[in-house]
């Protein structure tokens, strides 16, 4: 059978790749990648050939194709996983599949501010009155699943959930962001793995820049 393959954006950039690139390593399902470099001229091109949509990321199975990271993860899930990227307790699930359809729909001043950049560290970053809201729900958040599980993941195994926010732990490394003591071992827990570390090692090979996703302080 063929291996599944992944679409993917730019590694230094594409949150949104990142989601379910890292689950597929994570629980070691083999996949082929194809990574289509963002806002370029030949971008739509390429992409064509894979979705109509024009975004980043696409799962590719045979000859069937999903696209949107959250539908990406949940067929993954379903497919490749048989259950497992979620808890088995009903309730415990249910807060995980909030706190992930809360980061696909929510946080767009703390995403606009603090764009993924892997490759860069900052200090003295200022945010804006609701990027700092935004900020704070996530922690409050992930406290909160944290408290349910009793960690060391967010839903005590690793599940979608940390897939879903390894770019806000990544983010939040990136700016030094001030943390909870927990809530910073938890984000240096996500970068840690060994996966996080090939995504970020084939990142800094990167030589594109795009302009607007670099802040300048």
């Amino acid at each position: 059978m063929a291996k599944p393959v992944l679409v993917i954006g730019n590694k230094n950039y594409s949150s949104w790749s990142l989601r379910p690139w890292l689950l597929l390593k994570q629980f070691g399902i083999a996949f082929d990648e194809v990574r289509i470099p963002l806002f370029t001229e030949q971008m739509p091109e390429l992409m064509a050939e894979h979705t109509p949509c024009n975004k980043v990321p696409v799962l590719k199975d045979d000859d069937f194709a999903v696209w949107d990271s959250l539908a990406i993860c949940e067929y993954i899930n379903q497919h490749f996983l048989v259950g497992k990227g979620w808890p088995e307790d009903p309730r415990l699930m249910s807060l995980g599949r909030s706190a992930v359809a809360e980061m696909h729909s929510s946080f767009p001043d703390l995403r606009h501010e603090l764009p993924m950049n892997v490759r860069r560290r900052y200090d003295g970053v200022s945010l804006s009155a609701a990027a700092q809201k935004d900020s704070d729900r996530i922690i409050s958040l992930w406290q909160q699943l944290l408290a349910h599980s009793n960690g060391p993941w967010l839903l005590g195994q690793f599940s979608i959930a940390d897939a879903f926010y390894a770019p806000v732990a990544s983010r939040f490394m990136t700016y030094n962001i001030e943390l909870p003591s927990e809530l910073k071992a938890y984000c240096q827990q996500v970068l840690a793995l060994e996966a996080y570390q090939e995504w970020l090692s084939a990142a800094k090979a990167e030589t594109e820049v795009i302009a607007e996703e670099e802040v300048e302080l």
